[in-house]
This record gives C-alpha cells, sequence and structure tokens, in this order.
C-alpha cells in the first residue's frame, strides 16, 4: 500500500533535486553527446547506454500499473499509452538508428537510470495509484478543452522531437567526421530543436494529466534541458561564429 503523505514527499523531493540540477547545469556542463570527456569516468557503446537508461521509464510505468489492479480508467490508460509510447521509441527504437561509434560515460547513464525510476514512480503514481478525480468522468474528460489542448501540443512536441533526431542523423555522410550546424526544421529557429520538442511534449502530457505529478515532470525536463541548451548554443556560436547561427535562440523560439 502506497501512502498518500509519501508519494507527496516524493514529489517535492523530486521538486527540489530538479532545481538544483538546474543551476548546477549552468556551472557543469554533463558529459555526454558532444560534450563527452575523459573526466566522467569509463564509457560504453551509446545504443546500449540508451538502452539501460531510458527502458527502466518504460518498465517502472508498467510495474506501477500492475500493481495498481491493472485499471482501465481511459483518461489515465490515454496517458498512460503516451508515455509508453514516447519510452519505447526512445528505449528501443532510437538507440538503433544512432549512427557513428560514439560511447557515453557509465555515471550518465547510471544517473539518466536512477532519474527515469523514479519518475516512472511518480508518473504512473499520478495515474493509477493517486489520479485525477476528473478522470472517472470517462470520454467527457477527453473533451474538455485543456485535454484537448494537452494531447494536441504533445503530438507536436513528439513530431518535432522525431524530426529533429531525424535531422541530425542525416548531417554527416557516411565516413564524414566533420561538425555541422543543423538548419532544417525548427533548427531554424532554435539550436536544440530536438530538446524544444521534448519539453512540448511533457508540457502538453502535463496539460492533459492535470497532476502534480506530470508538472514535476515538465519541471525536471526543463531543469535538465534548458541549461543544457544554452552550453549548445554557446558551443555552436564559438564552433561557427555568430553570423551563421544568427538569431536563432537555444530552446524557446523568438524566446531563449
Amino acid at each position: 500500500m502506497i501512502l498518500y503523505s509519501s508519494f507527496q514527499l516524493l514529489l517535492w523531493v523530486m521538486a527540489v533535486l530538479g532545481l538544483i540540477v538546474f543551476f548546477s547545469l549552468y556551472f557543469v556542463t554533463a558529459g555526454y553527446g558532444q560534450f563527452r570527456t575523459r573526466q566522467w569516468g569509463p564509457s560504453i557503446d551509446n545504443r546500449v547506454a540508451w538502452i539501460l537508461m531510458e527502458a527502466p521509464a518504460f518498465l517502472t510505468m508498467l510495474g506501477v500499473w500492475c500493481h495498481a489492479g491493472c485499471p482501465q480508467q481511459l483518461p489515465a490508460m490515454l496517458l498512460f499509452g503516451l508515455f509508453m509510447l514516447h519510452y519505447a521509441q526512445r528505449s528501443f527504437v532510437f538507440p538503433f538508428l544512432m549512427q557513428g561509434r560514439s560511447q557515453m560515460p557509465v555515471t550518465i547513464m547510471l544517473m539518466g537510470v536512477l532519474f527515469n525510476i523514479a519518475n516512472g514512480l511518480i508518473q504512473g503514481g499520478g495515474l493509477f495509484w493517486f489520479p485525477n478525480p476528473d478522470y472517472a468522468q470517462g470520454t467527457s474528460y477527453l473533451a474538455e478543452p485543456h485535454t484537448v489542448a494537452g494531447l494536441l501540443l504533445f503530438a507536436t512536441g513528439m513530431g518535432i522531437n522525431l524530426h529533429s533526431d531525424h535531422v541530425i542523423r542525416h548531417l554527416r555522410q557516411p565516413g564524414d567526421t566533420r561538425h555541422y550546424l543543423p538548419q532544417r526544421g525548427m533548427y531554424r529557429y532554435v539550436t536544440s530543436a530536438n530538446y524544444l520538442g521534448e519539453l512540448l511534449e511533457w508540457t502538453g502530457f502535463a496539460i492533459a494529466a492535470a497532476t502534480p505529478a506530470a508538472w514535476v515532470f515538465v519541471w525536471w525536463t526543463a531543469a535538465n534541458l534548458v541549461p543544457r541548451s544554452h552550453a549548445i548554443h554557446r558551443k555552436y556560436r564559438a564552433e561557427f561564429g555568430d553570423a551563421a547561427v544568427g538569431r536563432r535562440r537555444r530552446i524557446i523560439p523568438f524566446v531563449y
């Protein structure tokens, strides 16, 4: 039996940790992707790391649903499906689309595993242990303006995220090791379009879910991706010059 007070405490702990992460990442750039260095310790193949890092979110959410008795309340099940769709793609499709032989530090992977387990617990808890009482409305809840808006925003964000990943994967021809500035899609407006897509996804999810747990996830997404988008923007300006980057923002078009 999961106590509501314990669940609330977990939400507060995650929110405070997100605040610490947000400020820390403006001073320490997480050493994965284009920022990987030996200082972060031993590394493993990027594909394997992504599977090991992202799959716990999928499996933990599934475990919470089973623990709750496999409820079938329609709004919760739809949101459950969207969460699982995202993490199925990130865990079991995205890694196999990667090109090159890049690696990820084990420390980064393990931090991702811990976050994804904790987030799977709170998102599953927000849907199945302590759901929004309005979910009892069933199909009527899905017709609510905020639900429709949230679902549309989620779909838009996922589309931007997937397209942006596609753009990044096709910047180089086989055997080419040079760096390029992404130019297509939402990269015309921000230098981290893939992060923009993910932030929109989970903001849409939170609007539709209308639970504190979902908004904690939005906060964590921003706390992780906004500082990293700043680091990427700064690196692009240093590497390609201010003229090439132009007026593109970091992660939010025309704003930041």
